[in-house]
């Protein structure tokens, strides 16, 4: 089971939405985390400190946000070693084949009006229904 605060995921939101527009309008990137992430793999392009940037302050905000509000983060993870890695491998196959992740589809191309982001989000939120239901409800894990 897992809780969902609808203040919390309000101001997430609104934060990331600030983000997206802010890396948008200041240096004209997409805020796509693998593109993020990809650029940060040597051999490192010029745009590098950016990138370096960006991901640092996704790493160090949540901290932040723990140390300042003295709430607790559950980190348990219901499921085997071996599934985080096979659902990361799938994952990554998904990223490469789709040409970009939930983030830059899903925040970034929708708020374009992309076809091809549109498309990509419908596909990834069918799949995540999908593999949810299974997963609970056929699977019982």
């Amino acid at each position: 089971m897992t809780e969902f605060s609808p203040f919390s995921a309000t101001l997430g939101g609104i934060l990331i939405g600030i983000s997206v527009v802010l890396l948008m309008f200041s240096i004209g990137r997409v805020a796509g985390m693998t593109g993020i992430v990809a650029g940060i793999i040597p051999p490192l392009p010029e745009d590098w400190k950016w990138r370096a940037s960006f991901l640092a302050g996704a790493v160090i905000a949540p901290i932040l946000y723990v140390a300042i509000s003295g709430q607790t983060v559950d980190l348990t993870v219901p499921v085997s070693h071996g599934a985080l890695v096979a659902g990361g491998l799938l994952v990554g196959v998904g990223v490469t084949f789709g040409s970009g992740c939930t983030s830059g589809h899903g925040v970034c191309g929708i708020a374009r009006l992309s076809k091809r982001s549109i498309v990509a989000t419908g596909v990834f939120m069918i799949s995540t229904f999908v593999t949810v239901f299974l997963v609970r409800h056929v699977l019982s894990f």
